[in-house]
């Protein structure tokens, strides 16, 4: 007899990819066997007052290069992450520990197990940006 699949998504933009986005997918794949990407959407990003350098589809084709994912879906908006966890069957809501305590993801604790990943090298897009900004690189 096979051993369930134990599947896990995290959600994010993940824009300017850097080391901190990679090793926070294999965590997050370290959890289980099979890793799932919520990727915000071009016009969900702009309801949470965030600008991308690359579109939707661009951070999309970055993602799907990277061995730790095996599928990109549209995170479209916030409401949207217990259908998410229904329709993939969903084991494990992976998040940055950023968010831990937040009511959007401890809600979610009634669907499936949500475990917060530590930040890794205190690295974010929002610093590479103001490095690349003040050209202090």
């Amino acid at each position: 007899m096979r051993k369930k699949e134990k599947r896990v998504i995290i959600y994010g933009t993940f824009d300017l990819l850097h080391v901190g986005h990679i090793l926070a997918f294999k965590q997050a794949k370290e959890l289980g066997d099979y890793l799932i990407v919520g990727l915000s959407t071009d016009e969900f990003n702009a309801v949470k007052n965030k600008k991308s350098v690359f579109n939707y589809l661009e951070r999309k084709e970055l993602l799907e290069s990277i061995k730790y994912i095996d599928l990109v879906i549209p995170e479209e908006n916030w409401e949207q992450k217990p259908d998410n966890i229904k329709k993939y069957n969903i084991d494990i809501l992976a998040m940055g520990d950023d968010w831990k305590g937040s009511p959007k993801f401890e809600a979610l604790k009634e669907y499936c197990e949500v475990v917060y990943l530590p930040r890794p090298l205190n690295i974010s897009t929002t610093q590479v940006k103001n490095r690349i900004k003040n050209e202090n690189y």
